[in-house]
């Protein structure tokens, strides 16, 4: 989506920014950028990185680099605006705005923009783009709700309820590489044994914002030799990998708003080759932020569809 951007920036001898608040989502870009645009100079910032001296038309770094910037861009990017660090950082947010020119062009992205940018979109005060479907043109999975215990009964347990198991046994038998989404880093490695015992067959890990691994078992997600993937929300935005399902546990929990639910369940159907997925909501209760997640995706897909952003459906 911003491809055209970039390229209408660098074309007329400009330099352009993307940014992104997470390093996660730096690195999996990088690879992306470089490969869209393999006759321009990259640089790729963030903390420890080794190009901090680069000069470079495209820069692609994590959302505290840009305080190293003042007026260097003609167009600076914001990718995923609400999410932490750069959401409800002042700080953050004037850098930012101070390392675009000008004349230069600032633009936010966000598949859940924070409710004081969506209120000056409705007054007509912020000029806006919506976009209500992906790039294949194939409506967003639409999450379904299943009832079960919590995370820490089934690790007390040490099982899973029914339901589950066959929903993410579904997945496996159509080759799918399965997200679970629980609520406590510390649940991850007890969570992680009771999946390797009930799904034997398969490459099981579990990686949070405290593991030194993520970086390569994100690498080894993506080419596979992972299967199923037990993670926390630091992968709930950013991270593109093919043929993806995605389980949400506890998704009753507080941790897990409406905007996080829709990260989320975005992580399914993003490739052109499996541009369906499944998303499953799992909890011991219905709550509003899962009804809201839900009616959001709907909508999306609604206003897609009257528009006639999707591709035809086949006449029964």
């Amino acid at each position: 989506m911003i491809f055209p951007l970039l390229q209408h920036t660098l074309e007329r001898g400009g330099r352009a920014l993307v940014a992104t608040p997470r390093r996660d989502v730096v690195l999996e870009l990088a690879p992306r950028l470089s490969k869209a645009f393999p006759d321009v100079t990259l640089a790729t910032l963030y903390g420890g990185s080794t190009e901090r001296w680069k000069d470079a038309q495209l820069t692609l770094a994590t959302t505290h680099q840009l305080m190293r910037f003042y007026q260097g861009f003609d167009l600076v990017i914001i990718d995923e605006l609400d999410a932490f660090p750069y959401h409800n950082d002042p700080m953050l947010a004037h850098a930012a705005a101070a390392s675009c020119k000008p004349d230069g062009n600032f633009i936010y992205l966000s598949a859940t923009p924070p409710a004081r940018l969506q209120k000056e979109v409705a007054q007509g005060k912020l000029t806006h783009a919506r976009v209500p479907v992906r790039f294949h043109r194939y409506p967003l999975p639409v999450p379904q709700l299943i009832k079960m215990p919590t995370v820490a009964e089934c690790i007390k347990k040490r099982n899973l309820p029914a339901t589950l198991k066959n929903s993410i046994q579904t997945s496996l038998q159509r080759d799918a590489q399965v997200f679970v989404f629980v609520t406590r880093i510390a649940q991850i490695e007890a969570f992680v044994d009771l999946m390797r015992r009930i799904f034997p067959q398969i490459h099981i890990e579990g990686t949070s914002s405290q593991d030194m691994d993520r970086a390569s078992k994100v690498m080894a997600f993506r080419e596979r030799d992972i299967r199923l993937l037990v993670t926390t929300t630091i992968l709930e935005r950013g991270v593109t990998i093919p043929r993806s399902d995605v389980f949400i546990l506890d998704a009753d929990n507080g941790l897990f708003d409406e905007a996080s639910l829709v990260q989320m369940a975005g992580r399914a159907g993003r490739s052109m080759d499996d541009p369906a997925g499944r998303v499953v909501f799992a909890s011991s209760r219905r709550t509003r932020s899962q009804v809201k997640a839900v009616a959001q995706i709907k909508k999306m897909n609604t206003i897609a569809r009257r528009n006639g952003y999707l591709h035809p459906q086949p006449q029964p």
